[in-house]
């Protein structure tokens, strides 16, 4: 191994392995390194790969990676305790190339993401921890592991290594995270056969449904459940703020649990068989908790960098071109033969002005809203299935009746005003 690479990649997700990728076949000597027994093995996400920042890195890639099924329709679901208001869209489009997004089992397709990298010239090495980064003068020298002799240089290191980035917080770069900039995700791979699927969720071999799920999933807090279709299994999940557990004092486990006997959801399960249970943290504080992204001689990527859509649960593709744009900017600093923190600022820049910095900044109030405000999961999702069942029981009653009940259902308690002041919070924080 050589005594001194060009960049160091700490973790082998999506952020960390594009990044890897586009140096290498740029000509950089790349060294990655995974601290799981191989790339997928401690990376955990509710299992949705978009098309368009994973073709950007590799074309066509979907000819050749372990996917799952391409989604064809996305289905939203607001549950109460034995109902729900659903909307959805359906596009046969999505199901031809070039495709929308796919449902992966992370295991699989990380594994092999890290094995194209490997193939443009990158090294990669497993069950290594990281355990700090070496600092002389100011600047990010390299990384010491916790293998014998296991210090390794580099002109740059890149930080991929997830929320709970020990190596950031080390040198500096973020505080440790509240309880509500942080959400606790648990999820369950459930073996059902092809054919169960197929006919379950009305779809086809080779076509795909993601469904997100609100309100009661979550028994009222600020979060979201999610059910996805795999070739032969379903991804089936729950994720919340760490501040939302607290308060509330119920455990990961016990969510999902939940979810998994709600009646709107066992039946989609019935019968299926535990493959894997699965945690893991995910970001949640969005745009006013992106920490320095840029010093000399480093740069922070993907998860690590908090770089989550929570509203439209994206958080890969933000991954993905977050580590193709470090990477280019290592490139760009290689030709110049400087490394400093003026050198790689274009980096931190380069993220504000993409899709990641203008998404992330149009619902960077979002999250807080919603946690400070229970009443939009607690209250106003019952009360949308409450009017639901309403209006559409047919008992003699007319129609203009039951719609001044709804009315005075959904501002009895908090009045006209209130209800006025709710949405209109709701519309500023999302518009």
């Amino acid at each position: 191994m050589p005594e001194k690479f060009d960049v160091i990649v700490v973790g082998a997700g999506p952020a960390g392995t594009s990044c890897a990728y586009t140096c290498a076949k740029n000509g950089l000597n790349v060294l990655l390194i995974e601290r799981g027994e191989y790339p997928g093995a401690k990376n955990v996400m509710g299992g949705i790969l978009y098309r368009k920042q994973m073709e950007e890195i590799i074309p066509e890639f979907w000819k050749e990676a372990p996917l799952e099924r391409p989604v064809v329709e996305q289905r939203f679901w607001f549950l109460d305790k034995e109902s729900m208001v659903t909307t959805s869209y359906k596009g046969l489009e999505w199901g031809k190339e070039p495709f929308n997004n796919f449902t992966v089992l992370r295991a699989k397709f990380d594994k092999w993401f890290a094995s194209k990298a490997v193939e443009q010239g990158a090294i990669l090495i497993n069950e290594t921890v990281v355990t700090e980064c070496i600092v002389e003068d100011d600047c990010v020298i390299g990384v010491r592991t916790d293998r014998p002799n296991g210090e390794l240089y580099a002109d740059v290191v890149v930080l991929a290594d997830g929320v709970n980035s020990l190596l950031a917080k080390q040198i500096g770069f973020h505080k440790e995270w509240k309880p509500d900039e942080v959400a606790l995700t648990v999820m369950e791979v459930l073996k059902l056969p092809k054919k169960t699927i197929n006919e379950r969720f009305n779809v086809g071999d080779k076509e795909g449904v993601s469904i997100e799920i609100f309100g009661d999933s979550t028994q009222g807090l600020l979060g979201t459940a999610f059910l996805y279709t795999n070739i032969d299994s379903l991804n089936l999940g729950v994720g919340t703020t760490l501040s939302g557990m607290i308060k509330k004092k119920v455990k990961p486990y016990e969510l999902l649990e939940y979810v998994k006997n709600h009646p709107m959801v066992k039946p989609y399960i019935d019968g299926s068989e535990t493959q894997e249970y699965l945690a893991h943290l995910i970001p949640e504080g969005g745009y006013k908790s992106i920490p320095k992204l840029v010093g000399n001689g480093v740069l922070v990527a993907g998860d690590a960098a908090q770089l989550v859509n929570a509203i439209h649960r994206e958080g890969s593709n933000m991954a993905m071109s977050s580590g193709k744009m470090a990477a280019e900017t290592i490139i760009k600093a290689k030709d110049l033969g400087e490394f400093t923190e003026r050198t790689l600022d274009s980096y931190r820049t380069n993220l504000y002005d993409s899709f990641i910095g203008k998404d992330l900044k149009k619902y960077k109030d979002a999250t807080h809203t919603f946690e400070e405000n229970p009443q939009y999961f607690e209250e106003y999702v019952p009360l949308m299935n409450k009017a639901m069942n309403a209006f559409f029981t047919v008992d003699g009653t007319s129609k203009r009746e039951k719609q001044k009940k709804i009315v005075k259902d959904f501002t009895s308690g908090r009045g006209k005003f209130s209800v006025a002041k709710d949405l209109y919070r709701a519309w500023r924080v999302m518009k």
